[in-house]
């Protein structure tokens, strides 16, 4: 029972879930998190590191980024929660937004070829040019 306490508790925070759902979509770094979630460095990585630590997270090193998504081998309980979960906020107005942001971030790291802080910046400040219109 502890086990699920402590996987609800993890659920219980809405930037982690916002995260979760986009790992359930695509692997991405910290850099596309950031961007994606208009959330800072020090948050994205505190968070990726407690899903780590609880099992639902893989990671993969290119170069200097490393790269996240669900672990492959969830724990029993994690993958029945997740599954619920995505069904319940599949048309939440929060995830609809950051699926079409994380469409925008990729397309612009994609044309500028690269994945890093500088891109990522770049990429805010299109963001914020566009909302303020």
């Amino acid at each position: 029972m502890k086990k699920t306490a402590r996987l609800l508790k993890l659920f219980s925070d809405e930037t982690r879930l916002r995260i979760l759902m986009l790992l359930m979509r695509k692997e991405l770094c910290v850099c596309q998190l950031m961007g994606v979630l208009g959330v800072s460095q020090p948050l994205v990585s505190r968070n990726l590191s407690l899903l780590s630590a609880a099992g639902l997270l893989d990671e993969r090193k290119d170069g200097k980024l490393t790269f996240y998504s669900m672990s492959r081998d969830l724990p029993r309980p994690a993958g029945r929660i997740l599954k619920a979960l995505r069904d319940d906020l599949k048309e939440d107005p929060v995830i609809l937004d950051d699926l079409d942001s994380l469409g925008q971030c990729y397309e612009y790291m994609k044309k500028s070829g690269k994945c890093n802080m500088k891109t990522f910046l770049e990429y805010m400040e299109k963001k914020k040019k566009k909302n303020r219109k």
